[in-house]
């Protein structure tokens, strides 16, 4: 176990930014697999500015890499375009 007092705040920090981050990387994934579940057009293209949204803003965070980012709204953009 850490000894010096700004060690042990950083073990602090770092445990609770970790929760944090898992929660919004978990809640962004939840969305892509609802995205994923939907069989109708008409409904994904209205998801589909929220699914960029929430996707934007856990890469802005640093939770996920940029290029994660862009490749994930490429692949659901295709994924809603495939849709009858």
């Amino acid at each position: 176990m850490a000894n010096h007092k700004s060690s042990i705040k950083r073990i602090r920090q770092t445990e609770k930014r970790r929760l944090h981050n898992r929660y919004y990387a978990k809640n962004m994934r939840n969305e892509v697999k609802k995205f994923r579940a939907l069989t109708d057009k008409s409904e994904a293209e209205n998801q589909l500015p929220m699914m960029y949204h929430i996707i934007d803003k856990v890469a802005k965070r640093g939770i996920i890499h940029k290029n994660k980012a862009a490749n994930l709204k490429s692949k659901l953009t295709k994924f809603m375009n495939k849709l009858a």
